[in-house]
């Protein structure tokens, strides 16, 4: 019931008080006309009672009344007489009863005025009849309400959420950053209003946090891009020295590699804080891929002891966003260096995925859920702010790419990237 939708819950407001008052008025009717009738009968037959009494004592040697079509009346002046009355009214105390039920009931008046009974029996037969009658009528109109007020009640909710049905489908069909007609407008309800006001209000506060937002990341990215600059220039520059030494060139390429990459990176990164498209997409050989992430970290790899296999195909080529797939290469291969102390770590190409698995700590699956999440380390004594992940989960989301986890009991974890 809880995901019944407001039009439907309105209905069947005015449906269930519109049924809830129309069957009150019918017990009530019902119950006002069974006391009615009954009152009616019981002075009928008392009167008659009355008039029968009246009449013997004006008149004691007469014997029988003549019945009417719904009264009998009876006197008995002995135990003889009384013997012939009907067997359902001989042992009756003096006073009113009702004997049978349905079409064959009869109210009963009985008086003992000496030695004498007098008895006067109404068939109500035709008083019931009329009280089933009713009930079926009120059932009929009981039913005849439910339809009714069914679809009156459906018909006055879709006038009432009608502005709130509009108003969710302007919200749902908002661009956070482009003109919008506003969302208050004349002619809505006052709750409406309200609402659509509020809505307006927080459009303005998101759009000044994005206009910030986009602000300091344009100021970061200009002021990163600055300092990095100037390193890649330096490094041609010192390139271009003939005495270099080929130890020191190397370095040199090395350091000028690494600035490209981070220049790269800090695009990357500026495009999925604004949620744009990541870039180009171009033909990439997967396996040097892996080897320009590698790189940096293999004094880290050897300090540790660890074995590293790039066991992708040299030839295996994948048309992809370069920055993307390095920006998530090196978050995983980073954080698999990071939790392994010990073992190796591998990398597999099996067309679309790619893998990667270590034989470190491993992720217990209660905390898988979790480990996308901005902020969520493995050990909280392990170094880093816990974003590599969530920034491997978002450019996965902005490229189209699936991001897997399979952590097995015994340990270790591996990574599947599905680019596809």
């Amino acid at each position: 019931m809880s995901a019944m939708r407001l039009r439907v819950r309105v209905a069947a407001a005015v449906a269930v008080t519109c049924i809830a008052v129309v069957a009150a008025l019918g017990l009530a009717l019902l119950a006002a006309s069974q006391r009615l009738e009954d009152n009616l009968v019981s002075q009928i037959v008392n009167e008659e009672m009355t008039h029968l009494v009246r009449e013997y004592m004006r008149n004691p040697q007469v014997v029988v009344y003549e019945p009417s079509p719904n009264i009998q009346y009876y006197i008995a002046r002995s135990a003889a007489e009384r013997g012939l009355m009907p067997e359902n009214l001989r042992a009756l105390a003096a006073g009113q009863h009702t004997l049978g039920t349905g079409p064959r009931s009869e109210f009963v008046v009985v008086r003992d005025i000496g030695s004498v009974r007098f008895a006067v029996a109404y068939d109500s037969g035709q008083h019931k009849a009329r009280e089933q009658e009713f009930k079926r009528l009120l059932l009929f109109a009981i039913a005849a309400v439910i339809v009714i007020a069914a679809g009156i009640g459906y018909w006055i909710a879709g006038l009432v959420t009608r502005q709130i049905t509009g108003l969710a489908g302007q919200v749902a069909r908002l661009d956070p950053v482009a003109p919008h007609v506003p969302f208050a407008a004349l002619g809505q309800d006052t709750e409406v209003a309200a609402l659509a006001e509020a809505f307006d209000d927080y459009l303005q506060r998101i759009r000044t946090l994005i206009e910030r937002e986009q602000e300091f990341t344009g100021n970061a990215s200009h002021e990163l891009r600055t300092p990095l600059t100037a390193i890649r220039t330096s490094c041609e520059l010192l390139e271009a020295d003939a005495g270099l030494p080929d130890k020191a060139r190397s370095r040199i390429a090395a350091i000028s590699a690494a600035a490209e990459r981070m220049t790269g990176q800090i695009e990357t990164l500026l495009f999925l804080a604004r949620a744009q498209a990541v870039g180009d997409r171009k033909p990439v050989n997967i396996a040097e891929a892996v080897n320009d992430v590698v790189d940096p970290l293999r004094g880290e790899i050897a300090r540790k002891g660890l074995q590293f296999d790039n066991a992708v195909d040299s030839a295996a080529r994948i048309t992809v966003n370069a920055q993307a797939l390095h920006l998530v290469l090196a978050n995983l291969i980073r954080n698999a260096v990071q939790y392994t102390d010990a073992g190796r770590i591998r990398i597999d190409w099996q067309a679309p995925t790619l893998t990667v698995s270590d034989t470190g700590l491993g992720v217990p699956e209660a905390l898988r859920e979790r480990l996308f999440d901005r902020h969520f380390r493995r050990s909280d004594s392990s170094d880093g702010f816990g974003l590599g992940l969530a920034i491997v989960k978002r450019a996965c989301e902005h490229c189209g790419w699936n991001i897997r986890i399979d952590s097995p009991a015994e340990g270790g974890s591996t990574f599947a990237l599905t680019l596809s």
